[in-house]
């Protein structure tokens, strides 16, 4: 429901003015409540690394979604971010310590770029008449990149603070940094019902509840486990696109959903889970 909600909240409010209100709202409030609680906060290097993360993370990788939809149909988006695991798996074989990728696993990822030449080929085929399309796709693919290299990054990180208190610093970094884009913004803001029901949604269940729940999930979960979300979102951006602005969706978009599924499966299916924490390493985490 997320792709759907940004492009709701697109008619009324610029992409940087949204990014802006989302991530500070949710990061206040998540961080107020923290407080309240008397949970563990990062400080001194680890804030400002956290801080990091969450900008990789989110700064780049929602912010290129939320522009991307100005161009891009909501669910025609969520396709491209099918992308992600392969992103997800390939930065965890980069760093120290990580996952290799073994045999099945590339094989798996040649599936799922088979799946998006079935995707884009037709768009590719005329550039002038679908360069917005074209545009959206790469700009998704940096998206993605952002968004692995941050979500690793936050999941090699040792922290005393719970991880989503860490995403609550994220989410408010991320609203910061796109302060003074949404003040140097020239376009008019409209709020009505409508915009105003898409902001509050992607503040409670985009950001406060879906965002704390992946980062929670990356801490505690293989790569390969954690980013299972990516079958879910595709499948309900795209019904919900169609019903709501009858978003096109034929054989072909979905054959080649069918076949980067296929490869995403592959990977996971190739991937080792890690390694559950000992007793000595536990209290690292969500104290």
């Amino acid at each position: 429901m997320t792709y759907l909600f940004i492009r709701m909240a697109l008619e009324t409010v610029p992409a940087a003015v949204l990014l802006f209100l989302r991530y500070t709202i949710s990061g206040s409030l998540m961080l107020i409540g923290a407080v309240l609680a008397g949970a563990t906060l990062p400080r001194d290097r680890e804030l400002w690394t956290t801080a990091g993360y969450g900008l990789a993370a989110l700064g780049i990788g929602n912010g290129c979604l939320v522009f991307a939809e100005q161009w891009v149909p909501s669910g025609l988006a969520s396709l491209f971010v099918t992308t992600s695991p392969f992103w997800l798996v390939g930065m965890e074989a980069l760093v120290p310590g990580g996952e290799s990728l073994h045999g099945p696993s590339i094989k798996g990822m040649l599936v799922g770029v088979a799946g998006l030449a079935l995707l884009v080929t037709p768009a590719a085929s005329d550039l002038r008449a679908n360069r917005n399309l074209l545009g959206g796709f790469f700009l998704l693919q940096l998206g993605c990149a952002g968004w692995a290299a941050g979500s690793i990054a936050q999941r090699k990180q040792t922290s005393r603070a719970h991880p989503i208190v860490s995403g609550a610093v994220q989410q408010l970094a991320t609203g910061l940094a796109y302060a003074i884009p949404a003040a140097l913004n020239s376009q008019p803001v409209h709020w009505t019902a409508r915009s105003i029901g898409a902001v509050a949604y992607l503040v409670t269940f985009g950001s406060i509840v879906g965002y704390s729940a992946y980062v929670f999930a990356m801490d505690r979960l293989p790569v390969a486990l954690a980013s299972m979300y990516t079958y879910v979102n595709p499948i309900v951006a795209v019904f919900v696109g169609w019903l709501v602005y009858r978003e096109p969706f034929g054989i072909r978009e979905a054959a080649a959903v069918a076949v980067i599924f296929a490869g995403v499966a592959l990977v996971k299916r190739a991937s080792v889970p890690i390694e559950k924490l000992s007793p000595e390493q536990a209290p690292e985490r969500g104290q």
